[in-house]
């Protein structure tokens, strides 16, 4: 029965949207990470993305990470600065401590900007953040 199941709360565990400088085109873009500020690693990490508002949506993307240490981050995707207008979605799956975690994180329309920029765990610059 559904009271039987244990479903863990995922802590720790974050996304963040950084502006940084692309060496190979010469720009700054908008580029998505995990973090990991927990105390533990997290394994076989799959996350999916897609963008979508009232008219549109995009298609959707599968990113198999596999191990994300404790108090450290991965590079998931860059982001396109058309789909700032766009709610963004990551539906992140993981192992830990031998159980299956599973999370959300949606940023809304509009909320990757310049002013929403904030410091970050674990990662040494600023970023938006969705805990």
């Amino acid at each position: 029965m559904r009271k039987d199941i244990d479903i863990p709360e995922v802590k720790d565990i974050y996304i963040a949207i950084i502006k940084e400088w692309d060496e190979e085109f010469l720009a700054q873009n908008w580029v998505a990470y995990i973090i990991n500020d927990g105390d533990t690693a997290i394994e076989m990490v799959l996350i999916v993305t897609k963008g979508y508002d009232n008219e549109r949506k995009t298609s959707l993307l599968r990113h198999g990470i596999g191990t994300v240490d404790a108090k450290s981050s991965t590079k998931i995707e860059m982001i396109q600065e058309e789909l700032l207008a766009m709610n963004n979605e990551f539906a992140v799956t993981f192992f830990a401590d031998g159980k299956l975690y599973d999370k959300k994180y949606i940023f809304k329309q509009h909320t990757i900007n310049e002013n929403a920029l904030q410091d970050l765990p674990v990662i040494e610059q600023r970023g938006v953040l969705i805990k």
